[in-house]
């Protein structure tokens, strides 16, 4: 395999797997099936700018805490860098550089004007009151004010963030520059220039990748039985819009359990009842309780992580047994992993193409705060809709013309695109 030196900002992660090794690994995977030139490869290999700033706050008790807060900026060869913005206890700065190398390819294979970046603090939201987190939120973007902007950097939602700290996100950058600034970031409140769609974007285009996948197995939605591991904004969403398309639903997680129902459950009443319990599905009564590591290995059509990265591992691939695995986390399944369910003829969708959703109706914001004309959800679905189906026919495409698996097609893809245009635009000076 190709190899390339790989950029050590602090110690190894506290995972037995490392993200960003792994975000390398797949780079280097796919660089030796394009025959990539080494120096193509080096710069690839590398993010253009790792930014790790200061947060001091004031909590509401009167005590100033100091905060870390990163961003990493892979590329912007294709466009300005997009990717969004996590508060989870585990962010470290090898975590977002993994997220926002896989950003980079995966608005490359969508076609999206787009490189990739991803940020986030080591924090847990939860933990922290309303107030404190919008004056975080706010003093985060500001010292980050001079490295993002709508032609430079957009970022967006991610795990522990919501169109709530956009919008604080989006007035701190606009009163710093004097004006409202809607493109500057993607996944605000429909008031300041959200768009239609975005809220169940990323799991509509896990649902269409699995409709694709089932249809090209002369299978429909209606035919399967599907587990999902994670119930959040992603899990969620991919779930409600499974089960009204008619599959079988018959487990979902969060982060404290899960549960099980062999005929299938009832998911907006899974859904009604995990509202109504801090977020979590645990004990809710028309179902027998499971954990997230037995829900993998369940019996299914269509297995769906959709939670943290890492969850199938040389350790138990062995036991998973559903004949699709839609990656709609990001790197939920280990490289050896997908080896060695690709051996058994499992389809695996990878993440860079099964989670798309999310930054393809992200661009279709932008798009509009742009150009201040606004469209209804039908045509923002239907967009969204034509570049994942397009997309996924590519890879399919791809993976047949090159006889790879469809992780390899799809990097072959997003890295190919992104290598052709460093070529074309050349090194300055």
């Amino acid at each position: 395999m190709v190899t390339t030196s790989r950029p050590v900002w602090e110690n190894q992660s506290p995972a037995h797997i490392c993200p960003f090794d792994q975000a390398c690994s797949y780079l280097e995977w796919a660089a030796k099936e394009l025959k990539l030139d080494s120096g193509l490869l080096e710069i690839l290999s590398h993010p253009r700018k790792v930014v790790t700033v200061s947060i001091p706050v004031k909590m509401d008790n009167g005590e100033v805490r100091v905060l870390a807060g990163h961003r990493v900026q892979h590329s912007d060869i294709l466009g300005p860098y997009k990717g969004g913005i996590r508060y989870h206890p585990a962010v470290t700065l090898r975590e977002v550089s993994a997220l926002a190398m896989l950003m980079t390819w995966k608005c490359a294979l969508l076609g999206i004007p787009y490189g990739g970046a991803k940020g986030g603090i080591p924090i847990d939201p939860k933990k922290y009151s309303v107030g404190e987190l919008e004056r975080i939120s706010r003093r985060y973007i500001s010292e980050l004010i001079k490295d993002i902007g709508p032609s430079v950097d957009i970022p967006a939602p991610d795990m522990g963030t919501s169109a709530r700290e956009m919008a604080w996100m989006m007035d701190t950058y606009s009163v710093n520059v004097g004006h409202a600034v809607p493109g500057v970031v993607t996944g605000k409140p429909l008031s300041i220039g959200g768009s239609l769609g975005r809220e169940m974007a990323t799991g509509r285009g896990v649902m269409i990748v699995v409709r694709e996948a089932l249809a090209d197995q002369g299978k429909s939605l209606a035919d399967v039985k599907i587990a999902i591991q994670g119930f959040g904004n992603v899990g969620g969403a991919a779930a409600e819009l499974l089960h009204q398309a008619g599959a079988k639903i018959i487990a979902v997680s969060g982060g404290a359990g899960g549960i099980y129902a062999e005929n299938g459950l009832d998911i907006p009443a899974v859904k009604a009842y995990a509202a109504q319990n801090h977020r979590s599905v645990v004990g809710y009564p028309q179902a027998t309780a499971i954990s997230n590591a037995d829900l993998l290995t369940l019996p299914c059509d269509v297995l769906i992580p959709a939670a943290l990265e890492n969850q199938i591992t040389e350790e138990n691939v062995d036991h998973i047994q559903a004949r699709i695995v839609a990656e709609a986390a990001n790197g939920p399944v280990t490289l050896e992993a997908n080896r060695v369910l690709e051996a058994r003829g499992v389809t695996v969708l990878p993440d860079i193409l099964a989670n798309a959703g999310g930054v393809v109706v992200s661009y279709l914001e932008w798009v509009q705060g742009l150009s201040y004309l606004f469209w209804d959800e039908e045509k923002v679905n239907r967009e969204m809709e034509n570049l994942m189906v397009n997309a996924y026919r590519k890879v399919i495409q791809q993976a047949q013309k090159r006889q790879v698996n469809l992780r390899l097609a799809a990097y072959t893809l997003g890295v190919g695109r992104v290598a052709q245009a460093l070529n074309d635009r050349g090194l300055y000076p």
